[in-house]
């Protein structure tokens, strides 16, 4: 009725979480297959295919390229994100950002320039498109 390799397999599909704490500085840059907990302060590069949470005592000042972010803290630099970046309402955040989705809660503060990547929604019919459709579409246009 219970297998061994059932139990193993679950403890095997856990991902590690990274953690700097409060009071900790890192200069230099990080890279990790594992999402990260930040209330520390890290000066340098964070590159993770996961998740980042900076918290409200974290700070980085560099680059952060991953998948998700949720940001309580404070960033200064290139925020590269395939994905969703959370503003809680004590972010605060300068420089530059790419992301497919921004979620911005009342009270943050977000100084950046800001480029939306990912699928184009087209504002008649709905239909989602990649960029690469949409280069098609334009130059077969002209």
């Amino acid at each position: 009725m219970f297998s061994g390799s059932k139990k193993e397999q679950m403890a095997t599909d856990v991902t590690q979480q990274n953690a700097i704490a409060k009071g900790s500085t890192i200069t230099g840059d990080i890279v990790s297959d594992g999402d990260f907990r930040i209330e520390g302060t890290i000066q340098g590069n964070v590159k993770t295919p996961g998740k980042v949470v900076i918290g409200r005592t974290g700070i980085i000042k560099g680059t952060l390229t991953s998948a998700n972010a949720d940001i309580e803290g404070k960033f200064s630099g290139k925020l590269i994100l395939t994905d969703t970046l959370t503003l809680k309402s004590t972010a605060y955040v300068e420089g530059e950002v790419e992301v497919a989705k921004l979620a911005v809660e009342p009270g943050a503060t977000f100084n950046a320039t800001c480029a939306m990547k990912g699928a184009i929604k087209e504002l008649g019919n709905g239909a989602q498109r990649s960029p690469q459709q949409q280069e098609r579409k334009e130059g077969q246009s002209a």
